[in-house]
């Protein structure tokens, strides 16, 4: 079997991340998601262990003390990590796995793991990225504001990454998002792990 591939995928908050990660998801079987821990509170429709492992400051501060984290990072008040134990297991069993982290996270990622591929989500004008921030109806007009000053930020690190989606339409987003890893998963290395018996009968 071979080793499944990791992928980084960023986003600024509003993007639409998560919506294609899940699309994605249910197109491509042989692709995870990352659960990471945190200690931000549960959202309503959230559910412990699908959506995020929440945990107190203090059981993340011991597992941060253990090395039990890939990479962590603080994002506004709250902390998040990915298990690396967990992340080892699931590519040895052939799987592609996405790391849905900012591009904190994805620095550290790639100095421990540089054959990581990276993927960063831009909107397609910072209005379109207020109206979506605006239609949550989750945060206060003082919270949009610091998440669009955020966003800014987070956008212009955009150059540290593999390759750049733009979520104008949702569809075309989507097949993009598609036709990366797709282009991946045909590389002749892991093709050649996949198919020895066939390249062996075909050479013989």
């Amino acid at each position: 079997m071979s080793i499944g591939n990791l992928y980084i995928v960023s986003a600024p908050s509003g993007a639409g991340k998560t919506s294609l990660v899940k699309a994605l998801l249910e197109a491509e079987p042989r692709v995870r998601v990352s659960v990471s821990h945190t200690t931000r509170a549960m959202r309503p429709g959230e559910v412990d262990g699908v959506n995020y492992h929440f945990v107190s400051r203090e059981q993340f501060t011991a597992m941060l003390e253990q090395d039990a984290f890939l990479e962590h990072a603080q994002v506004f008040d709250n902390f998040y990590g990915t298990s690396q134990h967990w992340v080892e297991q699931t590519l040895a069993e052939g799987y592609d796995l996405i790391l849905e982290i900012d591009w904190q996270g994805a620095q550290q990622v790639r100095r421990l793991l540089p054959q990581a591929k990276s993927i960063f989500i831009l909107p397609p004008t910072q209005e379109a990225l207020r109206h979506r921030l605006t239609n949550r109806g989750q945060d206060s007009g003082e919270i949009i504001e610091r998440r669009m000053r955020d966003a800014v930020s987070e956008m212009s690190h955009y150059v540290e990454f593999d390759y750049l989606v733009i979520n104008d339409d949702f569809g075309h987003a989507l097949e993009d998002l598609k036709a990366i890893f797709r282009a991946n998963q045909l590389l002749q290395t892991p093709q050649q792990m996949r198919h020895g018996g066939l390249l062996s009968e075909l050479l013989a």
